[in-house]
């Protein structure tokens, strides 16, 4: 098997993993469920209210894949940055609106680093087209990440969906993502804190194989314990 062969099939079980820790980041334990129906999230939550959600979320990002092929790697990490932070709310969308609400786009983790917002501003734009006022943004980031696992290879999974969008932001929560950086007892600390063990740690950190990443964030790690060159 050749080595570009042992990279897909490594990618795809990353990306596998990477769907178990999302249904669990993504639960009713991290969501905001209506006040005026079920207590947990499900998967069938707009099959009557908007049974289309599904295809105009992937019409949308296959569409914008065309012209940018990383948008599905920057979708997954968008949902996830958006979970690591009170839960999966959509809070990562806000915007400034100073002095009620501070972005959390413009923390180190995430400022000049996380992208695919205006595609996330697209999929809304067709949604409120097909379904005003019923699915929220909290609900698209999920069927984004869940979609652009599928598209990128990955397998198919049944999204949890009903959380309302969160309207505060959190940002000492935002300067705490997993960084880079950090030490492994470190991240492992991070990661426990959302009772994730260290097989999803894993998954998660490794799913930005299938990404672009920029070289000052592996040069640390790469060059450790070897001579600097003169």
């Amino acid at each position: 098997m050749g080595s570009s062969s042992c990279f897909s099939s490594a990618r795809l079980l990353l990306l596998a993993a990477c769907c178990g820790v999302f249904l669990a980041m993504a639960g009713h334990a991290y969501g905001h469920p209506p006040s005026n129906g079920p207590t947990a999230l499900t998967s069938t939550f707009y099959d009557a209210s908007c049974p289309g959600a599904y295809n105009i979320v992937g019409r949308v990002i296959q569409d914008a894949r065309v012209s940018d092929p990383r948008l599905p790697a920057s979708l997954i990490r968008l949902h996830f940055h958006d979970c690591f932070v009170q839960g999966c709310d959509g809070s990562l969308l806000l915007d400034d609106n100073l002095p009620a609400i501070q972005s959390e786009k413009n923390v180190l983790g995430n400022k000049n680093s996380v992208r695919g917002f205006e595609v996330v501003d697209n999929i809304k734009a067709a949604m409120e087209n097909a379904c005003p006022g019923i699915v929220s943004c909290a609900d698209i980031l999920a069927l984004a990440a869940e979609i652009s696992v599928e598209l990128a290879g990955g397998p198919r999974w049944s999204v949890l969906l009903g959380r309302r969008d969160g309207t505060t932001t959190n940002i000492e929560g935002a300067k705490n993502l997993p960084s880079p950086f950090d030490p492994l007892d470190k991240l492992q600390e991070k990661f426990r804190n959302f009772n994730l063990d260290d097989t999803d740690l894993v998954a998660l950190q490794g799913a930005h194989m299938f990404g672009r990443v920029q070289c000052q964030f592996t040069r640390e790690n790469c060059t450790a314990g070897s001579p600097r060159a003169r």
